[in-house]
């Protein structure tokens, strides 16, 4: 491999460079050609020089070496050079470090310009390294270091605190997110448009309405330009967190001329499990003028699933090719066999999924597993379960209950020892709800909350009540190898039930509880909800992994179907 570094034979330069003494003239030198569109003979002109012993460069000379690296995107060159500056001493100059720092970056050499810096700043890292260095970590799923590096600037600007903000949501962090954006604002910056849209994205995760609204009416207050990104947020803020009609407000009160806006709302009353207002708002959009896309037709598959629409929903998978010239992809099959599996046509949803012009994927398996399950159907759940590359925990519990249905007890004790042979761990769900402004965190069988006590106190009363009314623990959902009262404890955990306890303990009577989960809610939270919201004559709003469910009066939005 020739040297990065590497002056051109028969260059016309040699003869100038002979004369160590010229560093100004020769530092022009490596200038223009960077400049002039030549990095790589910039870094040549510098090597040419390297080569003499009497010549000692000064920061300024790496400085625009390194730039030209950077130009050149020329890794090997600037490793090179860095050999250089730490046996002459530059490594913690001020103006060395960033470019070189920043090329470590863009290589994804992340450890190296940490290193770099910390030894560079004593500590404290530049806004632009920082910044840099955010979005890098945050790619790699870095949180921990991503925060430490933010906390390492003694300077922070907008780019800081909404890398911080989207870096968190996008990773799965959303409460991290939206105290991110309280420290923005406790510390006088200004969020812009960007700032609001990943905070009320962190919103919609969590199920926060109340700081969503707030964020609203501080957009308001702040003249913030409602473009379609945030329009679009704000739409998807308030129906994923369960005010249908504010999003509907918000969709007839701005400009509609984006697909996106549009692909919002669809996708907010599909979520809601109200099919025929998706296919009016369909039609409705064709009308005004906007072609659908992709996205556009994922949702109205959706809402056509959860609605038991299958007729309207092969109309429009139909369509999707021979009216408007749109290739159906992975996700609009998977969709078509969700509404094929929840009207218990699981055999055309099998034929469907063996048709399909691409290999399916485990997710597409995954949905028609998860309707074996609910229609007892073993034969196919072992076919589903055998196609997939990588089991989670789902997975198995699915086949578990499928088996233990059929009271296939063998069977079913085999898909537990394959789980502990797989070294796989059951998924922890998780609930959020929001109380008094902040989001309240919870997990499977949770006794970290401050309140604990007093949540499981009005836990094991409200499980009495419905009790009462005639709601039986499921425990056959819970593995075998513990006893029955292990079993119904067990159950009596759940995220969700926690949450709801934590509810009916803060707030009065009448006020709608709000929960968001991880997971998918099983049948036993999702009988023992419906008898809650009976019993203390509340709506109780769930939004699991798949869709909403409305409690009221002992019934839920979803016709015990999810």
């Amino acid at each position: 491999m020739s040297n990065p570094l590497a002056l051109p034979s028969g260059s016309r330069l040699t003869k100038c460079l002979n004369d160590h003494r010229r560093l100004p003239f020769v530092n022009s030198i490596i200038r223009a050609f960077t400049e002039k569109g030549a990095p790589h003979s910039a870094i040549s002109v510098l090597k040419a020089f390297l080569s003499f012993s009497p010549f000692r460069p000064d920061r300024f000379t790496f400085v625009l070496a390194l730039q030209a690296c950077l130009r050149s995107s020329n890794l090997t060159a600037a490793a090179q050079l860095h050999a250089r500056i730490l046996k002459i001493g530059f490594q913690t100059d001020a103006s060395v470090v960033p470019p070189l720092s920043h090329l470590y970056l863009r290589h994804r050499h992340v450890d190296e310009a940490l290193l770099l810096l910390a030894e560079a700043f004593a500590g404290s890292i530049d806004v632009v390294s920082g910044n840099l260095l955010i979005a890098e970590l945050f790619k790699n799923r870095e949180f921990e270091k991503a925060n430490r590096v933010f906390k390492q600037m003694p300077t922070k600007d907008i780019v800081s605190w909404n890398s911080m903000i989207a870096g968190c949501v996008q990773n799965s962090r959303p409460r991290e997110a939206l105290s991110f954006f309280e420290r923005m604002l406790a510390s006088g910056s200004e969020p812009d448009g960007f700032s609001f849209s990943a905070a009320l994205s962190a919103c919609a995760r969590v199920g926060a309405r109340g700081l969503g609204e707030r964020l609203h009416r501080l957009m308001l207050e702040k003249r913030i330009d409602l473009n379609y990104i945030l329009c679009s947020a704000l739409i998807d803020m308030y129906a994923k967190c369960g005010n249908i009609d504010a999003a509907r407000a918000v969709f007839n009160g701005v400009c509609r001329d984006s697909i996106s806006i549009w692909n919002s709302m669809i996708t907010g009353l599909a979520i809601h499990g109200l099919g025929s207002n998706v296919l009016e708002l369909f039609s409705r959009m064709q009308t005004e003028g906007l072609a659908p896309d992709a996205v556009t037709f994922l949702s109205v598959l959706t809402a056509c699933s959860h609605a038991g629409m299958v007729e309207e929903a092969r109309r429009h998978f139909r369509n999707m090719n021979e009216v408007h010239g749109i290739e159906p992809r992975m996700q609009h099959y998977g969709a078509m066999v969700d509404a094929l599996a929840r009207a218990g046509l699981l055999d055309q949803a099998y034929e469907t999924i063996r048709g399909m012009p691409m290999e399916p994927d485990s997710v597409t398996w995954r949905i028609l597993l998860s309707a074996c399950r609910r229609h007892h159907r073993a034969d196919l759940g072992e076919i589903a379960i055998s196609h997939m590359v990588n089991h989670g925990s789902g997975d198995y519990v699915m086949m578990w209950r499928i088996y233990s249905a059929k009271g296939k007890w063998t069977d079913a004790a085999g898909v537990w020892d394959s789980m502990k042979e797989n070294k796989v761990r059951k998924k922890r769900g998780m609930s959020w709800v929001e109380v008094g402004g902040d989001v309240h965190q919870f997990k499977a069988g949770d006794r970290l909350h401050a309140e604990a006590k007093d949540i499981y106190r009005v836990l094991y009363g409200l499980t009495q009540r419905v009790k009462l009314e005639g709601f039986r623990p499921m425990t056959e959902l819970v593995s075998m190898d513990v006893l029955e009262e292990e079993r119904e404890e067990n159950l009596n955990l759940h995220s969700e039930k926690l949450a709801i306890a934590y509810c009916v303990l803060k707030t009065g009577l009448g006020t709608e509880i709000r929960v968001s989960k991880n997971l998918q809610t099983c049948e036993d939270c999702h009988e023992w909800i419906k008898i809650v919201s009976k019993v203390l004559h509340r709506v109780i709003l769930v939004r699991d992994r798949i869709r909403f469910h409305r409690f009221e009066k002992g019934t839920c939005s979803c016709n015990d179907y999810w």
